[in-house]
C-alpha cells in the first residue's frame, strides 16, 4: 500500500470517529453554539492531525469556557499560537471529553469550575495534498468556583492566565466567545 493510500485510509478513519464523537456530543447536550473552520495544512500537519483525530474524534483535544456571573471570561495565552485562548487540550485515553477539559483547565489556569454543560460545538476540517478529514471542537461551560489564577502548565504552552470583560483582539475565535457570551447573559 502507497503512503497516498495510507494518509487516505486514516483520513477515513478519522472521519468515523469525528462522526462518533459529534453525535455522542449532540445527542447529550441540546443547547450550544456551533461553527465550522477550514484549514489548509502541509501533509505533515495532516497526519499529525488524522492521528489525534482516529484516537477520540478531537484535532484539539477538550476545552472549558469559564466564566464569571460578573460576564468576565477566562482565557490564556498560548505562546506556540501566539493568541489568547479559553484553557484546554488533550485527553487521555482514561478520562472522558469533560475529565480532560477539567484537567487541562487545573494545569492552565489552575481554578476549579462547576460545569453547566456544552458552550461550543465546532466542526474543524482539514486539507491537506488532496485529502480532507475534519475532527470535533468540543468546548465545555463552567461557572469559576475559584478565581486566582496559577499556570502550572507541564508543556510550557501557557504563559499566562487572565479574567477579560472586554476580549483581547488577538483572542482565537473571538467573534465566536462574544457571541456565547451575549446568549448566555442575555437571557440570564
Amino acid at each position: 500500500m502507497t503512503a497516498v493510500d495510507n494518509l487516505w485510509y486514516m483520513a477515513d478513519e478519522a472521519d468515523q470517529q469525528a462522526e462518533r464523537t459529534y453525535h455522542q456530543l449532540s445527542g447529550r447536550y441540546t443547547t450550544y453554539l456551533e461553527y465550522e473552520r477550514s484549514q489548509i495544512v502541509s501533509r505533515s500537519r495532516f497526519r499529525t492531525l488524522a492521528e489525534r483525530i482516529r484516537e477520540n474524534g478531537l484535532p484539539y483535544g477538550a476545552h472549558t469556557l469559564v466564566y464569571q456571573p460578573s460576564g468576565e471570561l477566562l482565557l490564556v495565552r498560548h505562546e506556540g499560537v501566539d493568541k489568547w485562548v479559553v484553557p484546554g487540550g488533550e485527553v487521555h485515553s482514561d478520562e472522558s471529553l469533560m475529565e480532560g477539559a477539567r484537567r487541562e483547565l487545573r494545569e492552565e489556569a489552575g481554578i476549579e469550575v462547576e460545569y453547566d454543560g456544552l458552550a461550543i460545538l465546532a466542526r474543524v476540517s482539514f486539507h491537506g495534498d488532496g485529502h480532507n478529514t475534519w475532527g470535533v471542537l468540543p468546548v465545555f461551560e463552567g461557572r469559576a468556583e475559584t478565581t486566582d489564577l496559577e499556570v502550572c502548565d507541564p508543556d510550557d504552552e501557557i504563559s499566562e492566565a487572565r479574567w477579560f470583560e472586554d476580549l483581547p483582539e488577538d483572542t482565537r475565535d473571538r467573534d465566536e466567545l462574544r457571541e456565547w457570551r451575549r446568549r448566555r447573559f442575555s437571557s440570564s
